[in-house]
């Protein structure tokens, strides 16, 4: 089958490798739908710290935002996954350690990432086996591109569940990326008064956000909680000023170089700041929000691209006759 493969820094080739085979708990999925997103571009380019510190390393196979349908089951997996549109969590943890079994398996020591860390071939391909375990299965009214969004989603789900925020409360989303937009219309979902800060705004304003603003035109409002979904380094600093005293910052968002927060002004303020890492426990809750129709995260998909184009997309080159959103998909079939 075909797959994408990182070979170093700034290579990627099509490759042919072998089909996958189900081993016991696992199935095999024929991938209809992955995504690109910042994670793929980093360790594309080198500058992911897992290259660094050797939990990664090339050749890589990407991809841990997909959808597909499952072909072939392995031992001890139930029948009834059989013919399934799933998706899955990008974390695969040992299952019987502490962190585990205290509902934490996205920090368990011995983590696995789909797709990031060495071990775990990713979705940027044909086919993918993958333990059943951590599947998520998609109702009929989440169709591949719903449910190539499902991760992201669940970082968003998150990171609004985190900020702690009742309907009629005011949110401000620092970013206006793919999770930025998706905490933004996660919260807007619940009542909560949304606003946003960045610099794609015309494109926010197409999805009816109308607190849309620069750093330069922010009005002077109290910011109930305040979601950093951005890669500045001086954004959680300026999270921690902008949110109301006693309240929330929600940090989701990573910087290439440390961020700074001065702990005088979370102390004197009685800010409690929450690191996200990744979506596991909120997949569940965003697939029934996609299913209802309360999010609809299709818009934010620029273009759909083949396995030929992404390293192209990850070198920063929009497919042609792409929209404005911020997502890449891709369909590994073509």
């Amino acid at each position: 089958m075909r797959a994408l493969v990182f070979t170093g820094p700034g290579k990627a080739e099509v490759q042919e490798v072998p089909e996958p085979v189900a081993a016991a708990g696992q199935v095999v999925v024929e991938v209809e739908r992955a995504g690109v997103c910042g994670t793929d571009v980093e360790l594309f380019s080198g500058e992911m710290s897992y290259l660094h510190s050797g939990r990664s390393s090339y050749p890589l196979r990407p991809g841990h935002e997909w959808s597909g349908v499952v072909t072939a089951l392995g031992a001890g997996v139930d029948e009834s996954w059989r013919g399934r549109r799933v998706t899955g969590d990008t974390m695969i943890a040992c299952g019987r350690c502490r962190r585990c079994l205290g509902g934490r398996h996205h920090v368990c020591a011995e983590m696995r990432e789909l797709g990031i860390a060495d071990g775990l071939p990713g979705a940027l391909a044909e086919k993918l086996a993958f333990p059943a375990a951590y599947l998520h299965a998609l109702p009929d009214t989440v169709d591949a591109t719903a449910g190539a969004l499902v991760e992201p989603g669940g970082n968003a789900e998150r990171s609004v569940t985190a900020a702690a925020l009742a309907a009629g409360e005011r949110l401000l989303v620092l970013g206006t990326g793919t999770i930025g937009l998706l905490s933004a219309m996660i919260a807007r979902s619940r009542g909560i008064e949304t606003h946003l800060l960045g610099h794609h705004l015309g494109f926010a304003r197409e999805l009816g956000f109308t607190g849309v603003w620069s750093r330069d035109s922010l009005p002077d409002l109290a910011w109930d909680a305040v979601i950093d979904a951005t890669n500045g380094p001086e954004m959680p600093g300026l999270a921690v000023r902008l949110v109301e005293p006693g309240r929330r910052v929600v940090c989701i968002g990573l910087s290439g170089t440390p961020s700074t927060i001065d702990t005088r002004d979370v102390v004197l303020k009685d800010v409690t700041a929450v690191g996200i890492l990744g979506a596991s426990g909120g997949l569940g809750a965003v697939v029934r929000a996609y299913a209802q129709g309360l999010v609809d995260p299709r818009p934010l998909v620029a273009a759909v691209a083949g396995l030929d184009d992404v390293a192209g997309v990850l070198a920063g080159h929009r497919p042609a006759g792409a929209g404005d959103g911020p997502k890449i998909l891709v369909d590994p079939r073509r």
